[in-house]
């Protein structure tokens, strides 16, 4: 039997990307799933996809207290519990700091850290009664920070001490908490990163197709919840980002400029 099956797996963000690919595949290993998003009729599309099995899905703005609180609230309603919470929602950047209005970086910790605060404050009575699991998908961006995307880097460095932090307080309760880093992931996540002005860029400067698939990415996430892991980072990019950081770090001050710059210009 999968370690899943029966379970109740809550996933924010989870109309697109990494999201969506791990709501499809919790279903398919019998998990009963509660998934939001700001997007209504791209929800719809996924249970409609999925009709028939046991998928809950509510339209929520995770920067929003009250969104949160109802879309927590209406999971336990409506399958009685949750088991395990991962918070995957979250929205990029791609701007210079010299540039950038300070919406924009308002916009990214309310979305990606202050989401997953939300959500992990209204879950965790229930998942600490389970001795469940609390996730976070983080970025190597909250490892390192990356020039172009202050605002993501801050956030996600605010995700993975809070996480962290949370940690050390449950640990005796039975309750797991572990943060993933995917790396470079296909998913929609680039397209609409916001700009300076805090709008949508709609493009994509990186090539999706030398990238791990939002599928891969899911199983590796889903493994390292049942083998309760600390942390997991994904892919070799994303390995040698850390571990050079922590050892070399003016070093990689220079290849992360490097990568993301050319003849003085942000690219990438």
């Amino acid at each position: 039997m999968s370690y899943y099956a029966n379970k109740v797996v809550v996933v924010t963000g989870g109309s697109g990307g990494i999201g969506k690919a791990l709501v499809e595949l919790l279903l398919q290993k019998g998990a009963r799933v509660a998934t939001c998003g700001r997007n209504y009729e791209k929800l719809y599309e996924l249970q409609t996809s999925q009709a028939g099995r046991p998928l809950h899905v509510v339209t929520t703005d995770v920067s929003k207290e009250a969104d949160c609180r109802k879309f927590i609230d209406s999971v336990i309603k409506t399958f009685g519990t949750i088991d395990i919470l991962i918070n995957n929602a979250g929205v990029s950047m791609r701007a210079l700091f010299s540039e950038v209005e300070l919406d924009t970086l308002r916009a990214l910790m309310d979305v990606n850290f202050w989401g997953t605060v939300y959500c992990t404050k209204f879950a965790l009575t229930e998942i600490t009664k389970n001795k469940g699991s609390v996730i976070g998908v983080s970025s190597i961006a909250g490892f390192r920070g990356l020039p172009g995307r202050t605002g993501y880097s801050a956030s996600k460095f605010a995700v993975n001490g809070f996480l962290e932090a949370l940690r050390t307080e449950v640990m005796d309760d039975g309750v797991n908490v572990m943060w993933v880093c995917p790396g470079f992931t296909s998913s929609n996540i680039r397209n609409v990163a916001l700009d300076k002005n805090a709008e949508p860029q709609k493009e994509n400067p990186m090539d999706e197709e030398k990238m791990m698939s939002a599928e891969q990415c899911a199983s590796y996430i889903l493994k390292a919840i049942e083998q309760k892991k600390r942390t997991m980072v994904l892919t070799f990019l994303g390995l040698r980002t850390v571990f050079m950081n922590r050892f070399l770090p003016s070093l990689t001050d220079k290849l992360v400029r490097k990568f993301y710059f050319k003849n003085g210009k942000l690219v990438k």
